[in-house]
Formats: structure tokens, sequence, C-alpha cells
């Protein structure tokens, strides 16, 4: 291949992959942002070595096996983020501050796991808590865990893409598995919103987005499990329980309509667009994302993310008009 036709045969070679392998490194890093740049580095190395393949391996293994040592890479490079001991503490699941949002239409790829013999679905593997479990691990027992139980690749493959041997692979996976089941809740988000179903999800999310743009405090802490958790990455700050909670939400001044939500998803769990009144503005403008957690009918987290610039991500608007 070359000139302008070899690097269009290429995109069409690599197109079917480039949403999985964004989801893949988003996994890897925590931050959508890091995602891009991850993704666009693999796809820059695979153009430079494709002369070098061979076909001893599928072009996905090769493909991932790419994109999980820019991640390695990148993991490495960056500096150390240590979370503070009191945010270290219970509730394990609690997700890590420089975690980002994911907008599910990234993904491009239908539900379900990535292979029969992974042990998570697609959309389990993308869920606020297993991403923010996974930046727990060093970055080899990271990716060990991710090529093994999330793509379901074998130790042999997982031993490949990452220069090493198949007992240390499965070594790797051991301690990450110990530590994932360690601090991942009991139930998935997909087996709570399954349980649901669509109609009642869509009622339940309604009703709370509702409570919030009346100013009825008491009807969404109605909502909250007892130890409901509250956190607003990139602040490492989190509180638990219904009354922690209200004292953190401060409402805006004035009479309602202050705010105004428009649902959404993100990680695979239900989300909802914050607007808040700008009078200035003559409207409503973006202020968080607010990614919500289920636990049978009771809202068991809410995980706020104060970045408006993420909302044209999410094919949200920046800004609602008043009517």
């Amino acid at each position: 291949m070359a000139g302008d036709s070899g690097e269009e045969a290429f995109r069409a070679l690599v197109e079917a992959h480039r949403g999985e392998l964004h989801g893949h490194c988003y996994r890897m890093l925590g931050s959508l942002h890091d995602a891009d740049d991850a993704l666009q580095d693999t796809l820059l190395r695979a153009w430079r070595g494709l002369p070098r393949f061979r076909g001893s391996s599928s072009l996905r293994t090769w493909l991932y096996r790419i994109a999980t040592n820019v991640c390695v890479d990148m993991i490495n490079r960056r500096a150390k983020r240590v979370l503070p001991v009191d945010y270290a503490a219970p509730p394990a699941e609690a997700t890590a501050p420089w975690i980002e949002p994911y907008p599910d239409a990234e993904l491009g790829v239908a539900d379900g796991a990535a292979c029969p013999a992974a042990r998570y679905e697609r959309r389990e593997a993308l869920e606020l808590a297993f991403v923010s479990a996974l930046q727990h691990l060093p970055p080899r027992q990271r990716a060990a865990l991710v090529l093994r139980d999330a793509l379901g690749f074998t130790a042999k493959e997982s031993a490949e893409a990452l220069g090493t041997t198949v007992p240390a692979v499965n070594g790797a996976l051991r301690r990450a598995r110990a530590v994932i089941e360690e601090r991942l809740p009991e139930h998935s988000q997909q087996a709570a919103l399954r349980a649901l179903g669509d109609r009642r999800l869509s009622e339940l999310v309604g009703r709370f987005a509702d409570s919030f743009e009346r100013g009825d405090v008491d009807g969404v802490l109605a909502m909250l499990a007892e130890d409901a958790t509250f956190s607003m990455p990139p602040h490492p700050e989190w509180c638990q329980g219904r009354e922690a909670i209200a004292k953190s939400w401060l409402m805006p001044e004035g009479p309602p309509p202050r705010l105004r939500y428009v649902m959404t998803t993100a990680n695979g769990q239900p989300a909802l667009a914050t607007y808040v009144l700008d009078r200035e503005r003559g409207g409503f403008v973006a202020l968080a994302l607010d990614v919500l957690a289920l636990r049978g009918e009771e809202v068991m987290a809410v995980t706020a993310f104060r970045t408006p610039a993420i909302f044209a991500r999410f094919g949200l608007p920046g800004r609602l008009a008043l009517s």
C-alpha cells in the first residue's frame, strides 16, 4: 500500500475495531481524553508497523496488543495518582477523582461479552465502579485483567501482548482479581437495570430529575438508598448517607425552576445532564453530568462530573432555552 490509497485501505481495515479499541483504552486509563490520545497513538503505531504484520495473529489481537502497550506506556509516564487516605476508605467502589464519564455511543458495538471466555459483559466492563477499581491496579495487572476478563484473550495471547510469560500473566491476573472482587459491588449495574426493565427505569430516573427541578429535596432524598454515596470528580471528596448528602447539595437560590435535566446514559448507566438557570444569558447552561447507580428501585450512588465541556461528546447542547 502506498500514498492516499494505502491510508484509505488502512482506515477501512481498522475502522471496525476503532470503537472497541477506544473503549479498551478508556478502561485502562480511566480518562476519555487520555483514551483519545491512546487511540491515535495506537493507530499511528499500527500504520507504521503494518509492513511487519505477517498475520501470525488476528488483526484484532495485533491491534489490541499495540493499544495495551500504548496504555501501559502512558500510565508509566504520567505522574502517579494517589488516592487520599480518607477517600480510599469504604465505600470501596467510590469513583476515583480523575475518572471521566464515557459516552455509550463511542463504543459502537452491541451489548454482550466480547467473547464467551470474557468474565464481564461489554457494558459491565465500562461501568464506573469497574473502571474506577481498575485504577487501583499496577499497569500490568490492569492489562492482564482487562485482556483476560473483559476481552476474553487467552493467557498465551495476553502474554504475547505484554511481552511476558504465561505464568507471569496468570500470577498478575490472580492478584488483580482479588483487588477487583474486593472493590466491586455485589451486583453489576447491568443486572440491576435488567431487573428493573426499560419502562420502570425511565420512570424512576424521570421522577428523580423532576424532584430536583421542583426543588423537592425531601423527594430526592427519599429515592436514595440509606447508604447512598455522592462524589463530584475531579474533587476527591465524597459523602455517604442521606443526611450527609443533603448537607452537601447546595440548591441554587430563588424559586423553581432553577435546574433542568436531560436524560441520557454514560458508562452503560442512566445519567442526567444538569443545567442551571443563567438569567443573564437567558437560559439554562450546562453544569454537570450526573451518572446514577441503582440498587433495586433506590439510587445508591450519584457521581456528578462537573465538566460541562464534555457535554458535546454525549451529543448534548451546552445551553437550553427558557421555554
